[in-house]
């Protein structure tokens, strides 16, 4: 791997907006930007296209798209996301597909919320049966992203590249890819077959690790690179192997990391980057 590949997701550097990050990206040499539709949604999507052509960085990702088992499916809006990232010319949008019916991101279950977790699958599979052709005629490659199944609940009914895979399978890879990512998959005795499995469909390689213990909230256990547990080698050469060229992101959900100096933050980000991926 390459320092040429390194991408910031900007939710690592959370405290900076769309033109901090960006210029952070300028300032620290780093090609490519991870960005959040929160935060673009903010600075304004042309501005933000603009902005970051002018800088010469490449978008590595959209995030997110998805929470498909829903009503509706989710389809104005994941419409809406697909029409963002074709703007910023994003190499790909991260779906994070949902959870069961009724219950919302980090909260608990609602009136009349559904445990029947095959079905939300299938609802998956019928909202991306909707959305893949709209994405192909705007050029947008959609990424199928799976989570760690201590978030099937309430984020991802999603769990293994297994499943995404063969979710994504009915689609040409440059319409539906999946997303790698290190937190969420390194512990599945499967993944090194499954990222071989998974070449020309990776849209996305993430990294960050997986601290223990977890913090209370789960969602924030992701640590900078060699702060836990994940073996990045064998999973990098996985990734090389399948064919993988793309940027590589460091996407970190961490209140401490949050809370630290950001140019710090990115500077520390360089040095495990280079020690871990390479």
């Amino acid at each position: 791997m390459t320092p040429g590949r390194l991408s910031l997701n900007q939710w690592t550097t959370r405290r900076w907006s769309v033109r901090e990050a960006v210029d952070g990206c300028v300032r620290h040499g780093i090609p490519a930007i991870g960005l959040w539709r929160e935060s673009v949604a903010e600075y304004g999507l042309a501005a933000t296209a603009k902005l970051v052509t002018d800088a010469g960085l490449r978008v590595s990702s959209l995030c997110r798209g998805g929470f498909l088992t829903g009503p509706g499916f989710g389809l104005e809006d994941n419409r809406a996301a697909i029409d963002e990232a074709a703007a910023l010319d994003a190499a790909c949008l991260v779906l994070v597909v949902g959870g069961l019916p009724g219950i919302s991101p980090g909260g608990g279950p609602l009136p009349g919320f559904s445990r029947d977790l095959a079905e939300a699958r299938v609802r998956v599979a019928e909202a991306l049966a909707r959305l893949a052709p709209y994405a192909a005629e705007r050029g947008v490659r959609l990424a199928l992203e799976p989570l760690h199944p201590m978030y099937c609940a309430d984020r991802a009914v999603l769990s293994t590249l297994r499943q995404a895979l063969d979710l994504a399978e009915p689609y040409p890879a440059e319409q539906v890819g999946v997303v790698v990512d290190t937190f969420h998959i390194w512990w599945d005795p499967e993944v090194l077959t499954q990222i071989a499995r998974a070449a020309g469909r990776i849209a996305s390689y993430q990294v960050s690790d997986f601290l223990v213990p977890l913090p209370a909230d789960p969602l924030l256990g992701r640590g900078m690179m060699g702060d836990g547990v994940i073996d990045f080698p064998p999973l990098t050469a996985a990734v090389d192997a399948a064919g993988y060229r793309g940027d590589i992101e460091v996407e970190i959900f961490n209140a401490d990391i949050w809370a630290a100096d950001p140019d710090e933050v990115v500077a520390t980000m360089k040095r495990r980057f280079a020690a871990a991926i390479g």
